[in-house]
Order: structure tokens, then sequence, then C-alpha cells
């Protein structure tokens, strides 16, 4: 069966719409930040401090959404940001205390909508889902 005749990218979009809704929604009531900003916070945590161009590099995001976004989870006290004294035209992200709290409140609702797809999928087929998105996203890259 071929992608077109499996439909297979209208397959792809309701799955990520419907669990992108999920874990915003559960993310929001849980820390009241969007999965966008928690993958900011999660990219920050692993490389504090870290450079805005780097956060924007692994999340595949351009550097002027995530100046937004850094702007918008400064304001609500989860990050500072600072420049590079190695580079004066960086900025060097970093958690506050609050934003490490926000980060351990989402770890609760994302351990459930795991356990979701465990449940629904089973450890075979998830081994072999998460290795063809792989595929998928290496085939994209560069399009």
């Amino acid at each position: 069966m071929s992608a077109h005749t499996a439909r297979l990218y209208h397959r792809l979009q309701i799955a990520a719409h419907r669990v992108q809704k999920a874990a915003d929604r559960a993310v929001m009531e849980a820390a009241g930040i969007t999965t966008a900003q928690s993958a900011v916070l999660t990219v920050t945590e692993a490389g504090a401090p870290i450079t805005q161009r780097a956060v924007a590099d692994q999340l595949g995001i351009n550097e002027s959404a995530l100046t937004q976004m850094t702007a918008r989870l400064m304001k609500l006290g989860l990050l500072t940001r600072t420049r590079d004294k190695a580079d004066a035209r960086a900025w060097l992200l970093s958690l506050t205390p609050e934003g490490r709290a926000a980060l351990a409140r989402i770890r609760a609702p994302f351990t459930r909508l795991n356990a979701e797809m465990d449940k629904a999928l089973g450890d075979t087929d998830i081994d072999r889902l998460a290795a063809d998105l792989g595929k998928i996203a290496a085939a994209f890259k560069n399009v």
C-alpha cells in the first residue's frame, strides 16, 4: 500500500492534532504553559546556560519565533536571559526556580500521555512507529 492509498499524511495530521490538543490541555492545566513553551524550558534545562539560537536549532523553529516565546516565558518568570560573555550578540537562557517548578508539574501529564500511547500500541508497535517517524522526519529535514 502506498502513502497515498493509506492517506498517511491525513492520518498523521489527525493523530498529531489530537495528541497535541490533549498535551496542550494537560500541560496548561498543570503549569499554565503550552507544550511549545514546555519544550523551550526542557531544552534550556538540559543545556543551561544555552543560547537562544541553540534552543531554536534543537526545536527546529526560527529564532524570531523563539525570541517571542522567550519574552513570554520571561514575563511569566520562568526564564532569564543574559548576554553571552563570549559573543555579545548572543543571548543565554537559563531557568528560574519557577521554571524548574513548572517543568516538575508537567512531568505527570506527559507520563499520562505516554501511558495512553503505550496502551494504544504496545511495545513492538511503539518501537516500529518511533523508528518510522524518525525516517519520515529525516526524509523531510531539508525539504
